[in-house]
């Protein structure tokens, strides 16, 4: 009893040992990010990053965002013309943010990258220990799949990989820089993912409904929100009360934006703008080309086919697939978010992209890691290079600029495909074994 006893009080010393080791180095790598983000604002490349469109789309531009508050300030009406794409209770927030509490934007900026870092850090490393206690008894599985199994540093390691993985990411670093509103919408992701992995309802759903507010896209995450608390609370109907109080916010959010509003003609400028996109200013999306060459009389039939492509196509098979997988289901729709919709910026791809040392122990079953690397890293030097090329020296055309961002679309389809083969893969392998046999000769698991 007395062995038990000091073998329990060294593992607790331990654990705090190592929860002190890892505040410290979370510590030095929030402040070594903001440090360097705060470096590059302060320099006169800041100006040149967020005038680049790959940063700042009609949506995300803080530019925009200055001249409603312009436009506020002198009591005319910022939804009159088809200026500004944030809904009023965005536009009030970010006046209350940048000139009330934040007297310099750039600080605004990197606080919500911070806080977003800090978010995914906690939301994964509870996420991670349950995910290693679920794998822990390694009797119930085969013999040979024992390799694949997290190992006892799992939750440990995979926390910090995810906090460098947004702090460090070009993507996310030059979308702050740049002063890019979609960091900003990411904070509120993150709370999402944050509130939904430790079980609050009340957070979830609050900001899920903000972040719907600010586009229409993020509704489908509500599926994965029902699916994880109808596990919690083991019940469907106690599941749909979560339902009931994201729709909650929802009225009072889009009541308050009329109340500010006065008239719901914001709702044409914010969702309307998102839908039919109009403004065909080329980005690394895959709207803008298409809609640039259709026929008018066709524009409508593509649009809706489009935007239901990027928002329902997927949303049932994939929640009947995982739908013992809520918080992976979250990722593959975020990750489709992220591909099609209308506005997309790196700041989008970057957030997607921390998420994926969560899926370290399937690196043996997916296959296109290194090409999606070498494509993402060429379109990335790319798309500068030909943009330049056809708008300021006139020797190449659309199409050059096109291919890049369809080779950049492809790139993530290959991922997010690859990750969930992989989990598929994966699962299929703790079920079976490695040498899983048809008919007692050997089987492989393809995709066909």
């Amino acid at each position: 009893m007395k062995m038990s006893t000091l073998s329990s009080k060294h593992a607790k010393k331990k654990e705090n040992t190592y929860f002190l080791q890892s505040c410290s180095k979370v510590v030095l790598l929030l402040c070594l990010a903001a440090f360097l983000r705060y470096l590059v604002m302060s320099s006169k490349y800041q100006t040149i990053i967020a005038n680049h469109f790959e940063i700042s789309t009609p949506i995300c531009s803080w530019k925009r965002v200055q001249e409603g508050l312009f436009l506020l300030s002198r009591n005319i009406d910022p939804y009159d013309g088809d200026l500004l794409h944030e809904t009023p209770t965005a536009l009030i927030f970010y006046k209350i943010m940048s000139q009330n509490v934040f007297r310099d934007v750039s600080l605004m900026f990197i606080f919500f990258d911070i806080g977003t870092a800090l978010l995914l850090y906690a939301a994964t490393r509870h996420y991670a220990k349950q995910f290693h206690q679920e794998h822990r008894d390694r009797t119930k599985y085969p013999k040979d799949v024992h390799e694949y199994l997290p190992s006892e540093g799992y939750y440990e390691k995979v926390p910090l990989y995810v906090l460098v993985a947004f702090l460090f990411n070009p993507y996310t670093f030059l979308g702050c820089v740049g002063y890019s509103t979609a960091g900003i919408h990411n904070f509120f992701l993150a709370l999402f993912v944050f509130g939904m992995v430790y079980g609050s309802p009340i957070v979830s759903s609050l900001a899920l409904a903000i972040c719907s507010s600010v586009s229409f896209y993020p509704l489908i995450l509500l599926s994965p929100l029902y699916i994880y608390y109808s596990q919690v609370y083991k019940s469907k109907t106690k599941a749909l009360l979560v339902v009931l109080y994201f729709l909650t916010y929802v009225y009072l959010i889009t009541f308050y934006n009329n109340s500010l509003s006065k008239s719901f003609k914001f709702i044409n400028n914010v969702y309307g703008s998102i839908w039919t996109v109009p403004d065909l200013q080329p980005n690394i999306g895959l709207f803008w080309y298409f809609f640039t060459e259709v026929f008018d009389h066709f524009r409508e039939l593509f649009i809706h086919s489009f935007q239901i492509n990027a928002t329902i196509l997927y949303l049932v098979p994939l929640s009947i697939k995982f739908s013992n997988r809520p918080f992976i289901l979250t990722i593959a729709l975020l990750f489709l978010i992220t591909i099609f919709k209308s506005y997309p910026c790196l700041s989008d791809l970057g957030f997607v992209l921390s998420f994926l040392p969560n899926f370290l122990h399937l690196y043996a079953f997916c296959q296109q890691g290194v090409i999606v690397g070498v494509i993402l890293f060429m379109t990335s030097c790319l798309a500068p290079t030909l943009w330049h090329l056809w708008i300021y020296s006139a020797s190449a055309n659309a199409n050059f600029y096109f291919g890049v961002t369809l080779a950049y679309a492809i790139a993530q389809i290959f991922l997010v495909t690859d990750i969930l083969f992989a989990q598929t893969k994966w699962e299929f392998t703790l079920k079976h074994g490695r040498e899983a046999k048809i008919d007692g000769e050997d089987a492989d698991l393809s995709l066909e």
